[in-house]
């Protein structure tokens, strides 16, 4: 750590400065720092802007500091709430240690700020009827859930009176027994006005003979859902449902709680009409849109309450939330002091808990709030990052994260992989890789990447070449057997010659083409023996010259990708990954190799030997040695042959023919060709 004095800009305080992760940064660690933190140059602070929501931090510490209302805690708005402490509190270094009592000694009873907390703190300790000298956040959470009640109680028995009942003390049952059955009463009622408009629908209209004979062999009790599927009753032409016999089996529970709870509205009644009907729902509906305006208005009223009450103690909530949380907000705010202290006790605000996935642990993991914006930027960070959907079991809960993998491999990584994540309460989460942005996680990751990209590559291309034969084969097949059966049918003796004759006609010799292809394979042949033969020379003109050209050929493979790692691994950062989530990061939040490391934990296991019974069976040593062996030796005379001798190709001898027209004979006589002599040359040119 070093100190340094007199910063250029508005301050003579000798701030203090630390480097952690590449990146140098201020030190905030007392009250009195806090103190003067409207004299540090706002272009040293970490962080600009955050979001209220979505951190792992007290929301309502944050609301309390969001003066403008605007979801987002800025510099000023931190700044600000320093000066208001600065007031309130006689030492500021009582801000240091995170607690949420204080007693009134420690409050500047002289500023008007100061007084107005004491004040309202003795109201809250007094309503609790609690004589004490000091007051803790639990105070005021116990005021306001007393005077809550309070509120409740009173607005109740004022307005309880306010409207009669229409069923007395059974309108609640009656309420939930009309709704119970309200849609198959309908449903009834419109089946008898479809019976009444054309008679002959009846049938279709009523229950199904055929649908109960389906039933009617098993156990009916077990049938109960389907049967509640049939209509309520028979439909009628005069549109009258009957309250006791003819109703559907699986709906006489619920009729019967009908009649019992609206009462004197059926007194007497057997059957009753729609217009009957209509009435008692009126009654009903009228009954729960005043419950539910009691209610809004009853809320309305406490909300309110609550709301006046809570701004005349609002002062002494600020100032225990400020005391217990205001210097967590700096170490995450000013400086990134949780995130790179690795502390399990004090985590960043970000870091919303841990995703386990291919044995592996990764303790950065942030909460996502536009996966559109997040995806688009935060490529930028060179880090490699897995984005997750996950669903709580409890309550029903979903959200997206991110997490970056920071160490070991990538080979079991893919979209779809299902994880298990855990958010700082310790609640566990199914976790869905949905898109992961592929950036180097360590320079030996990167040595073997080219290897599994050729070897990802050479698979899918034989699969692909495996599924076209088959694909091609399949198609001979039945396209054969289609032209077989074509044949078969429709051929004739004149039809089958002509293709037999079309088939045995050779199709024509282009010598040219094939000279082409030949010379082409001549020249590729000979480039590559003259290539080996240089190598081959190279290789064994010292003995330690082959391991010169093995090492030259991993450099060739592997040295590109291991030096776009190294590069993209030194410039890792962590900021586009927060400024895509709400954050405005005014510095570099650098997340390097060895700081990584830490932040993606490796299943370790003991290195002990253990009998399996399911083991492949291995090949014995000196097999292994043989094979080994025969293969170097191999190397080895091929190598030297090619240091003694030069290949180099010779085409294949070629034969040359003389021919002799004869045009002696007549004009009208075809001229005769004949061979005189056949002269083979091994070597043109010697």
């Amino acid at each position: 750590m070093a100190k340094i004095s007199k910063i250029i800009g508005k301050t003579d305080y000798d701030w203090k400065f630390s480097t952690v992760g590449g990146v140098t940064r201020v030190n905030i660690e007392s009250g009195e720092d806090i103190a003067h933190l409207d004299e540090l140059d706002q272009k040293l602070w970490t962080v600009l802007s955050c979001p209220v929501k979505g951190l792992e931090f007290d929301e309502r510490t944050l609301t309390l500091m969001d003066k403008d209302n605007d979801g987002k805690i800025r510099v000023n708005e931190v700044i600000a709430a320093a000066q208001w402490l600065k007031k309130v509190l006689i030492d500021m270094s009582y801000i240091e240690d995170g607690r949420d009592s204080i007693a009134f000694s420690c409050i500047n009873a002289n500023s008007e700020d100061g007084a107005t907390v004491i004040e309202a703190a003795r109201l809250i300790l007094k309503s609790l009827n609690i004589a004490k000298e000091e007051i803790s956040l639990q105070d005021v959470n116990d005021y306001m859930a007393i005077y809550e009640e309070k509120c409740r109680e009173e607005y109740t028995g004022a307005s309880a009176e306010a409207y009669e009942k229409p069923f007395g003390e059974d309108s609640d049952k009656a309420e939930e027994a009309v709704n119970a059955v309200r849609a198959k009463i309908g449903d009834y009622f419109m089946r008898c006005k479809l019976v009444l408009f054309d008679e002959e629908a009846s049938g279709a209209l009523d229950v199904q003979v055929e649908k109960i004979a389906a039933i009617s062999d098993g156990d009916l009790v077990d049938r109960t859902a389907e049967i509640a599927s049939y209509p309520l009753a028979r439909p009628n032409k005069d549109g009258m449902l009957p309250l006791a016999e003819g109703i559907n089996p699986a709906w006489q529970g619920a009729m019967a709680t009908l009649c019992s709870t609206v009462g004197g509205a059926l007194a007497g009644k057997d059957a009753i009409s729609e217009a009957d009907w209509n009435a008692i729902v009126e009654m009903v509906d009228g009954y729960t849109a005043w419950k539910n305006a009691g209610a809004t208005a009853m809320n309305d009223a406490i909300a309110e309450e609550l709301a006046k009450h809570a701004a005349a103690i609002e002062p002494v909530e600020r100032l225990l939330r400020y005391c217990r949380d205001y210097m967590r907000l700096i170490h995450n705010y000013v400086v990134f002091k949780d995130f790179y202290s690795r502390s399990e006790e004090h985590l960043s605000v970000f870091q919303a808990g841990k995703l386990y996935i291919d044995q592996r642990c990764c303790d950065l993991c942030i909460k996502v709030s536009d996966m559109g914006k997040s995806t688009a930027s935060a490529g930028k960070s060179g880090l490699y990052l897995i984005y997750c959907h996950c669903t709580s079991k409890v309550g029903g809960k979903e959200m997206d994260i991110v997490a970056a993998m920071t160490d070991g491999d990538i080979g079991g990584l893919h979209e779809g992989k299902n994880a298990i994540f855990y958010d700082r309460d310790g609640l566990d989460w199914d976790a869905t890789v949905t898109k992961i942005i592929d950036n180097p996680i360590s320079v030996r990751q990167a040595f073997w990447s080219p290897y599994r990209k050729f070897g990802d590559w050479v698979s899918e291309k034989i699969t692909k070449s495996a599924s076209e034969k088959e694909s091609k084969q399949f198609e001979e097949m039945t396209s054969k057997a289609d032209e077989t059966t074509t044949e078969l049918a429709n051929k004739t003796e004149e039809g089958a010659e002509a293709k037999a004759d079309k088939k045995k006609a050779p199709s024509p010799f282009d010598i040219a083409k094939f000279a082409g292809i030949f010379a082409a394979i001549g020249l590729a042949i000979g480039f590559v023996l003259d290539a080996l033969t240089g190598l081959g020379k190279f290789a064994f003109a010292k003995w330690y010259n082959p391991i010169i050209l093995v090492a030259a050929v991993v450099v060739i493979i592997s040295g590109p990708s291991m030096l776009l790692a190294w590069l993209k691994l030194r410039k890792r950062n962590l900021s586009p990954v927060l400024n895509a989530n709400g954050w405005a990061v005014n510095s570099n939040v650098k997340v390097n190799t060895a700081f990584g490391a830490t932040l993606t934990q490796i299943a370790k296991y003991p290195k002990i030997v253990l009998d399996d019974p399911f083991a492949d069976k291995k090949m014995a040593w000196w097999k292994k040695c043989l094979i080994w062996l025969v293969i170097l030796a191999a190397l080895f005379v091929g190598g030297f042959r090619l240091t003694q001798h030069r290949w180099v190709w010779q085409p294949k001898p070629v034969e040359i023919i003389e021919v002799v027209v004869d045009n002696g004979s007549t004009a009208d006589a075809p001229a005769e060709v004949t061979v005189e002599e056949t002269v083979t040359e091994e070597n043109p040119g010697e």
